[in-house]
């Protein structure tokens, strides 16, 4: 099983970007699909999640401005930012859940700077 995920990048406060993760390979139905994020000297922390049913989860410091959407025939979750701050700079990881196990992305670099 492979994430892929892509769309990071550097832009400035109060911009936009969209992420997306792309999972191959095979696998059980995927229950479950997120993004977590780490920022440097920080603990890996969830961002947002959504269950098959596109049930949502946020944490309380992206809630209103992030969105999580997935495509379940195409195995991908999205993750669309905006009104991005500095403190949103962080590798991007996206994660999804199977019956199984559990399987992580590579990471994606976000960096919010002037």
């Amino acid at each position: 099983v492979q994430l892929q995920a892509c769309g990071g990048g550097l832009v400035q406060p109060g911009g936009s970007l969209r992420l997306s993760c792309a999972v191959s390979g095979s696998f059980l139905s995927i229950d479950e699909m997120g993004w977590y994020r780490q920022a440097p000297g920080k603990q890996r922390e969830l961002v947002a999640s959504i269950t098959r049913r596109s049930s949502t989860n946020y944490a309380d410091s992206v809630k209103g401005r992030f969105t999580i959407s997935r495509d379940n025939a195409k195995n991908t979750v999205y993750l669309q930012m905006s009104s991005l701050k500095p403190e949103d700079t962080a590798v991007y990881y996206c994660n999804i859940k199977t019956v199984m196990r559990t399987y992580w992305g590579q990471g994606t670099q976000v960096t919010v700077s002037s």
